[in-house]
């Protein structure tokens, strides 16, 4: 296996530490708009498989020309970059993984009732080419989507003989030391899913929206963290889990906490959360890219991080012996235990340890598949006992 991992930042560095320790592939690029962010990946890795290279993301071509020689392109950048690393595999005949798939548009009358273009959208119309190249694009390989989705795959096939509710959650107790407000993960990404329309899946209406963070609910998360307030948020989950898995409702819910939802709204009411560039003398600039640019990388917090991330899926119906049953499959990294071992932050090391199994899972032939495809249309199993074998256990409770 001849990998192309697209993006260097917390996430991408996180990917090739982990990696850098497994045996299943031959050659691993580490490619990123800074090639100076690529060559530190590369250093701080320092394995002979692992070099570096430049390129522009949103060029399908550059992605293109890259790939020429690499059997699988990893993206492990923002997904408004998706579809031009999306395009860019296919055309180099390699196939493809991502952790966040492409973006959606709002319905343009009635955002907060009905779906307008959703997320993946434009990744699940290629299918059919994808499936008669003979290629997988395998989307939404990270934690949340990706072994939430696996989650609840798992409990379709060896808990449930049917499912009424399956609702992603996801909560922690990290703090930031230093810092009043520092996103642990990509801050363009958390406002784009946080402030758009939450999207639910209801067996009898299909696909429909919310208003942003609607739905409140206590949930009580494992490993000491304990009740958290969690809401409704725009998620890969709720459309990919659908397509693979029977259950009468589906919904993904955040525990962001009150001062986390109140800076997002005030981003929205100052009309920050834009991506449309505004000219500021003789410079145009997205307001979102500059909230982004004020706020500290989260790659750099490790050090001062304490706590522990949560990411999970819990299920509700009746067991396999015709009994009600309810479970929370769930995964816990402790900021402390990623840094010591990996020099990584949880929440980048908790994504991106996902998909560094699962290309370990393809290049063993373990798990295959051709078209776009989800994680929950691959066997579960093998990947939670790779994943454990990788000294990050899950746990159910």
């Amino acid at each position: 296996m001849r990998v192309l991992q697209i993006g260097a930042g917390g996430v991408g560095a996180a990917a090739a530490a982990i990696a850098a320790r497994r045996t299943f592939f031959s050659s691993w690029v580490v490619a990123d708009y800074s090639l100076e962010r690529a060559q530190a990946v590369v250093a701080a890795v320092d394995d002979p498989r692992f070099s570096a290279a430049r390129v522009d993301a949103s060029s399908a071509t550059e992605v293109r020309d890259l790939a020429a020689g690499a059997t699988h392109v990893f993206n492990a950048v923002d997904p408004r970059f998706v579809m031009s690393i999306f395009d860019g595999a296919f055309a180099a005949g390699a196939d493809y993984l991502d952790m966040a798939m492409s973006l959606s548009q709002p319905h343009p009358t009635q955002p907060y009732a009905s779906t307008g273009v959703v997320l993946g959208e434009a990744q699940f119309a290629t299918s059919s080419l994808w499936t008669e190249a003979g290629r997988l694009a395998l989307c939404g390989i990270g934690v949340e989507p990706g072994l939430s989705d696996i989650f609840a795959r798992y409990a379709a096939d060896e808990l449930f003989s049917s499912i009424d509710e399956i609702g992603v959650r996801d909560g922690s107790n990290l703090v930031v030391d230093g810092h009043a407000f520092a996103p642990s993960f990509s801050i363009w990404t958390t406002i784009e899913e946080c402030l758009n329309p939450p999207v639910v899946w209801e067996r009898e209406r299909g696909w429909f929206t919310t208003e942003p963070f609607s739905e409140p609910e206590v949930f009580d998360f494992p490993a000491g963290i304990g009740p958290v307030e969690c809401v409704n948020v725009e998620h890969e989950e709720v459309l990919l889990i659908p397509r693979w898995v029977d259950a009468g409702r589906v919904t993904f819910k955040y525990g962001l906490g009150a001062e986390f939802v109140s800076v997002l709204r005030t981003l929205h009411l100052l009309g920050l959360d834009s991506t449309v560039p505004v000219k500021v003398g003789d410079v145009s600039v997205a307001p979102r890219d500059v909230v982004a640019a004020c706020l500290p990388d989260p790659a750099s917090l490790g050090p001062r991080m304490r706590g522990k991330t949560c990411a999970g899926t819990w299920v509700r119906g009746t067991g396999v012996d015709g009994s009600p049953r309810e479970v929370y499959l769930y995964h816990v990294v402790d900021n402390e235990w990623s840094m010591r071992e990996y020099g990584h932050q949880a929440v980048v090391w908790q994504t991106a340890v996902n998909p560094v199994v699962a290309l370990e899972l393809l290049a063993g032939g373990t798990w295959s598949g051709v078209g776009v495809l989800g994680p929950e249309a691959l066997p579960p199993k093998p990947f939670l006992d790779l994943l454990a074998a990788y000294g990050s256990p899950w746990a159910m409770r």
